[in-house]
């Protein structure tokens, strides 16, 4: 058997293509999806009905002529030729006209789910749930074998490392991917996941459409864990968005949203820290203060402070005691001195100290001549000494 390269079962099966008249200029019904107006002018879009889709390219110089304005959701009808594109081994419509048609089924069915659910209450903003500020569980409903899983990976290794990471294995895209998105949460939300972050990586519209059926949004609606929409790109749109509690642009701004930076927490810890020593300064320098009044008023009340200082009252009441007691010794002493002067001062024994003396008749004391007889015996007393005599004669 021959072996042959890539390029060549491309380049055959190339050949086999150009040369089947029935693929050229043909005219295709369906819905545009995943429009693209390249800045060279060229327009790339799929063509897709309910179940399949063909990619589509109109290079500049056709689309140039166009009349009409393209874009997602339009129904319209295409002439032109299949070829294959060897580089990457597909074949596509090379579009050399575009007759529009109206409003695509698939926009319509999308639209007409929207506005029902809507009616219901199921995208109200007071059935959104808030997204816990530091998560202990969390968990990541999505393919695990795409590179959403990878960026959420990489952004909580990097963010978050405190939290644990519950990842379910959940198909994405195809027919059964709605079923499967469904029992991915409520497996993740029986796992007593703190919050989960439903979705995948970018896509076409019909790659990202497991997201916009009714079971899947109904799933999000009565999941009673926080729920994060993370479905394909910035640009990309799904009722999953409008039904969850919140939505990222992609699985890594998910990642993001869901987890507190760890130097944010840090940051957060050392604020608080130094918050903390300067508050419990200040309370310790305010109890110091108030201690220190306490301690001064517990000493000036208590019984040794107040034994001291009855002490000290005691023995200034003893000095003002004995001041006053000498004082009074003194005045006495005074006037005792002033009496006795006086009193010396008019004792006979004072004049009789000056030569004079008392004469006395028995026991009386002889005051006038008249009190006497002649030959009375009279007691003589001298300031020293006495004697006795006879009265002689009276004058």
């Amino acid at each position: 058997m021959q072996i042959i390269t890539v390029t060549q079962i491309n380049k055959y099966i190339s050949s086999i293509v150009k040369g089947d008249n029935n693929l050229k200029n043909v005219l295709i019904r369906g819905e545009i999806s995943n429009y693209v107006h390249h800045k060279s002018g060229h327009r790339y879009f799929s063509l897709k009905d309910s179940t399949t889709a063909i990619k589509a390219v109109m290079f500049a110089g056709n689309a140039n002529r166009l009349k009409i304005s393209l874009k997602d959701g339009i129904s319209v009808i295409v002439a032109g030729s299949i070829v294959v594109y060897e580089r990457d081994g597909v074949y596509q419509i090379n579009v050399t006209d575009v007759i529009p048609e109206g409003v695509g089924d698939e926009s319509t069915g999308l639209e007409q789910l929207k506005r029902k659910l809507e009616s219901e209450g199921i995208f109200a903003q007071e059935h959104k749930k808030s997204i816990p500020y530091m998560p202990k569980k969390i968990g990541v409903v999505t393919s695990l074998t795409g590179a959403a899983i990878r960026d959420i990976i990489n952004v909580l290794t990097r963010r978050y490392p405190l939290c644990e990471l519950y990842a379910v294995n959940t198909l994405v895209q195809g027919e059964n991917a709605p079923e499967s998105i469904c029992k991915g949460i409520t497996k993740a939300e029986t796992a007593d996941c703190d919050v989960i972050i439903v979705g995948r990586g970018g896509g076409s519209s019909e790659d990202l459409s497991a997201f916009n059926v009714e079971s899947v949004v109904r799933a999000i609606y009565n999941c009673k864990v926080p729920i994060i929409s993370a479905v394909g790109h910035e640009i990309d749109f799904t009722l999953s968005d409008f039904v969850a509690d919140m939505r990222a642009p992609t699985p890594s701004a998910a990642a993001e949203l869901v987890a507190v930076d760890i130097q944010q927490i840090r940051g957060n810890i050392n604020a608080l820290e130094n918050r903390m020593k300067y508050v419990m300064s200040g309370i310790i320098e305010r109890k110091s203060s108030s201690l220190s009044v306490l301690d001064t008023h517990l000493n000036a009340q208590s019984p040794e402070n107040r034994l001291r200082l009855m002490e000290e009252k005691l023995d200034s009441m003893d000095k003002m005691a004995e001041s006053a007691i000498n004082c009074c010794i003194d005045k006495a002493e005074s006037k005792f001195r002033e009496k006795t002067g006086r009193l010396e001062s008019l004792s006979p024994l004072k004049v009789m100290s000056r030569g004079y003396s008392l004469v006395y008749n028995g026991k009386s004391l002889v005051r006038n001549s008249g009190d006497l007889t002649e030959g009375d015996t009279l007691i003589i007393r001298f300031d020293k000494g006495s004697a006795e005599a006879e009265v002689k004669k009276i004058r």
